[in-house]
């Protein structure tokens, strides 16, 4: 098993370590993409991102490295980010948020964590997809 981590996840860095660092987060994203380029229901958001995905992808890495308590490396490269308002401006509704998590679960299936660190990750990364479906909704309304 790999990954191991004493520590209770979402305290310090014991998430980041936990998913690997910035090597482990880079394969997630990898089959997080893979999983958007090639899953029929999740064609709704690929049609969301750019033809060429290497910058969501480094995106994707830097933003979960500094969400999971390692190294704040999106806002170093970026700039600083809320997560609800950068993608607001998108149709996701319940389809795009639900395709979104099939692509992390299917990125998670993939990865070498321990099975309680895959429930926890999925279950913290339901709330900010649950936030970006409400922003988006709440922008579409406003229109």
């Amino acid at each position: 098993m790999v990954n191991s981590v004493n520590n209770t996840y979402g305290v310090g860095d014991a998430s980041y370590r936990a998913a690997g660092e910035l090597a482990g987060l880079t394969l997630l994203v990898d089959a997080f993409y893979t999983a958007m380029d090639s899953l029929p229901e999740a064609q709704t958001i690929r049609a969301m991102h750019p033809d060429d995905l290497t910058r969501s992808r480094q995106k994707l890495t830097y933003f979960l490295a500094g969400w999971l308590g390692g190294p704040k490396l999106y806002g170093e490269h970026f700039g600083k980010i809320h997560i609800p308002n950068a993608h607001r401006h998108l149709p996701v509704g319940y389809e795009g948020r639900d395709a979104w998590m099939l692509c992390m679960q299917y990125a998670l299936d993939r990865q070498t964590y321990t099975q309680e660190f895959k429930a926890y990750l999925i279950a913290q990364l339901k709330i900010p997809a649950e936030r970006i479906r409400l922003a988006s909704e709440e922008y579409r309304t406003k229109e």
